[in-house]
């Protein structure tokens, strides 16, 4: 006789509600969805990679397509009976009676015993004219997600704070032909321009005014004094804001997210499990942890899933133990 306890759930009431459905979302619903707990994913279709020609460093899906790569995922986890719906979270809340209370955009009222907010992060790019125009196709910002593919060409590094010498030595692993923007970065120290000088860094002295692009491909900028520089790519370093509007109900720590001792964003605080201040609420991928790559995501959102059965297995014993007690 199969004892197992069936998944609960209703139209509107499942399990585990996962806000946000990237690499992060789908993995966590999948490892739910193998363990036979009702899970829905609620996605906003935004993902942060959308503008991406390939997903890179994810090892058996190198240079596969995000859009191809949620596809897939989405189909996995259906398999298995979640489900996903497309929408936007823009209230969620603890219930006095416990579990959570979620109303999206549309108006639809969902309740769930647990949550996993893996909605990601939003790229605050710097204010110059053209740049977010050619984001994510020659406007960069990881050599190890796009190196490759820009690998020997003329490669411009805009410095808006002090990890841009960071950033150009970085970058020259893949190239040769760096240049060092300086933009609004304070100036270079003695140190850093040795430094750069070694390694074939060329450094170009005030603000970028705008991109350049012909035909379609970026071709290079024009600074501040009218001088042009040309390149084929460009590198950025975003303020990654975790991505929490419409979850402030749920009352999640938000912390500055930091890399070398420089702020670079915000971030959900959580521990290694992604288990945050709030009981019932696991956290993510890019909202948790702005530097993670795709596969780090689905690994974190793996290890999430996890930890929210086992807080589900945890409570479930607990009742029946109350419930025998009082029979």
């Amino acid at each position: 006789m199969d004892t197992t306890t069936p998944p609960t759930t209703t139209e509107n009431h499942h399990e585990v509600v996962v806000i946000g459905g990237g690499a992060a979302g789908l993995s966590g619903a999948l490892a739910l969805a193998r363990a036979r707990r009702s899970v829905l994913v609620v996605d906003d279709g935004r993902p942060r990679n959308a503008p991406a020609a390939g997903v890179h460093t994810f090892l058996t899906r190198e240079g596969t397509p995000p859009t191809e790569l949620l596809e897939t995922g989405r189909a996995e986890i259906t398999g298995y009976g979640a489900q996903v719906r497309t929408g936007r979270v823009v209230d969620a809340r603890a219930r006095a009676q416990g579990g959570f209370g979620l109303r999206l955009q549309d108006g639809a009222a969902l309740t769930a015993d647990r949550l996993l907010v893996a909605t990601g992060l939003a790229d605050e790019l710097p204010g110059i004219p053209g740049l977010a125009e050619r984001w994510g196709r020659d406007v960069l910002h990881c050599p190890y997600c796009h190196g490759w593919e820009v690998h020997d060409e003329a490669i411009g590094v805009v410095a808006t704070s002090a990890m841009a010498v960071h950033q150009a030595l970085l970058w020259r692993q893949w190239s040769c032909d760096i240049t060092l923007l300086q933009h609004s970065a304070a100036d270079l120290d003695q140190h850093e321009r040795d430094r750069l000088r070694a390694r074939g860094v060329r450094v170009v002295p005030g603000p970028v005014a705008r991109v350049r692009t012909e035909e379609g491909r970026l071709v290079g900028v024009e600074m501040a004094d009218g001088t042009t520089v040309a390149l084929s790519a460009l590198v950025v370093a975003t303020h990654m804001r975790a991505r929490v509007r419409g979850l402030e109900g749920l009352g999640l720590k938000v912390v500055p997210a930091q890399a070398m001792g420089q702020v670079v964003g915000t971030q959900v605080e959580s521990d290694a499990t992604g288990a945050t201040n709030v009981p019932g609420v696991w956290v993510a991928g890019n909202a948790a942890t702005p530097f993670e790559q795709v596969i780090g995501g689905a690994a974190a959102g793996l290890r999430a899933g996890a930890a929210i059965n086992a807080d589900l297995v945890a409570e479930q014993a607990r009742r029946a133990v109350e419930d025998l007690s009082a029979a």
